[in-house]
């Protein structure tokens, strides 16, 4: 069996074809750009708010009875682990737990640390 011999051509990219590629990408990174100055600019009225509203919920579990922070403390560690042994992702399994932990320490500080029920 005879091989005949092939023949390859091969082409060269334009100098255009660079140039909108280098124009796309310097498109792209002025917008990334402007979109994080825009968003540095709001940080802080962002943690402002956030500042605020975690201190409202924290009036609220302060003001709640011992045995809703008790029903609440379960229900919180009940879905966590639920999430956990159902393989959800751990960062939401660590998202149930905040309430989870904010109730079951202001139920401590209230209670000193011990089981003991207190006078009224």
């Amino acid at each position: 069996m005879a091989s005949t011999p092939t023949s390859t051509t091969t082409s060269s990219k334009t100098g255009d074809g660079d140039a909108d590629l280098a124009a796309t990408a310097k498109s792209i990174a002025s917008d990334v750009a402007d979109r994080a100055v825009s968003a540095a600019q709001r940080l802080p009225d962002a943690a402002t708010a956030t500042g605020a509203q975690i201190e409202r919920a924290n009036q609220m579990i302060q003001g709640e009875s011992d045995e809703v922070l008790a029903v609440g403390t379960s229900l919180s560690l009940g879905l966590a682990m639920g999430l956990l042994l159902g393989g959800a992702n751990r960062l939401l399994v660590i998202l149930a737990l905040i309430p989870a932990t904010a109730m079951g320490f202001t139920l401590f500080d209230r209670h000193g640390g011990t089981r003991s029920i207190r006078p009224r």
